[in-house]
């Protein structure tokens, strides 16, 4: 039988098998039958594989990654891997980063996005519960975008910090606790795992990037969902907090539904599937920082944003 116009199956390897990572691959299972197959499946410790995934599926050193093959790797580990691993990954095969705060660490940010352009994969970073990244990376684009702030706002059992951040949520009483409220540069690496939509967001408004986005982190003990706003200041505005009532402002609400103690709300979970199957289709759905690289036009080399 003749296989003439025969999609080419993508082969995908996911790094990290915790909640995500194993959602994603019983997901990949289910949802796109003959369009993909998976490549390989990392994790830290191995055992967390056992039953899950089959032998040869698992790929016991990150570092050997180009002898499995893939088309699309995603990380869904911690950014300790994306600063390990990070270059070597995207030189294999395009490289969808789930981390995002490891680009906060101004060398891993520099040898990513050097790769990206220069290299022959795409550096894709997935939205998340970052709402309205498409329009705020317009308005970095045109040189309209003059502040930006994302608060996220949890309940002091969904954060994991570290340094003097951990202590301070420790004090959190009955009423909300600010733990938090200055560039995002400086956070990342104080939470790591519960700031990638502000990680998102500097990259997005590459204007400012991580030194220029404002990240605020609110404890609030009354929540059952994960909180975010996001406040964009446009043309007529000196930055964020601007009191001007003339210039160009929007505020968004996002409310994720979230389980006591769960760092991951239930919609950003699918959300991250969704960016995933339209890379794996080649729709039509990434927006390419287009500034920063110039020549890059719908997936291939650069770094999009999904």
């Amino acid at each position: 039988m003749s296989t003439t116009g025969k999609k080419k199956r993508r082969r995908v390897g996911i790094v990290g098998f915790g909640r995500l990572g194993r959602y994603l691959y019983n997901a990949l299972g289910t949802d796109l039958a003959g369009d993909h197959e998976v490549a390989f499946v990392w994790n830290r410790s191995e055992d967390k594989m056992l039953d899950a995934v089959p032998q040869h599926l698992v790929l016991r050193d990150l570092g050997e990654v180009g002898s499995m093959s893939p088309d699309l790797i995603v990380e869904v580990a911690h950014p300790s891997v994306v600063a390990e691993f990070g270059q070597l990954l995207l030189q294999t095969a395009d490289f969808m980063v789930g981390s995002p705060t490891a680009l906060a660490e101004a060398a891993v940010e520099r040898n990513l996005l050097r790769e990206a352009r220069d290299g022959a994969h795409g550096l894709y970073v997935p939205a998340g519960a970052f709402w309205g990244g498409q329009d705020i990376q317009k308005m970095a684009d045109r040189g309209t975008l003059r502040g930006l702030k994302v608060t996220m706002k949890k309940h002091p059992s969904a954060f994991k910090l570290t340094g003097r951040l951990a202590e301070l949520v420790k004090t959190v009483g009955d009423d909300p606790l600010t733990l938090y409220d200055g560039p995002v540069r400086g956070l990342c690496p104080l939470a790591p795992n519960n700031v990638n939509t502000m990680a998102c967001a500097a990259i997005a408004a590459h204007n400012l990037g991580f030194d220029g986005v404002i990240g605020c982190l609110v404890a609030d003990p009354s929540l059952a969902s994960h909180v975010v706003e996001v406040d964009v200041y446009g043309p007529g505005s000196a930055g964020t907090g601007s009191d001007d009532k003339n210039c160009f402002t929007v505020k968004t609400v996002r409310s994720n539904p979230a389980a006591s103690g769960v760092v991951t709300g239930h919609q950003t979970y699918s959300s991250f599937l969704s960016s995933l199957l339209c890379e794996l289709l080649n729709d039509v759905f990434i927006w390419t920082l287009t500034l920063a690289f110039p020549g890059s036009k719908g997936g291939g080399p650069g770094v999009h944003l999904c």
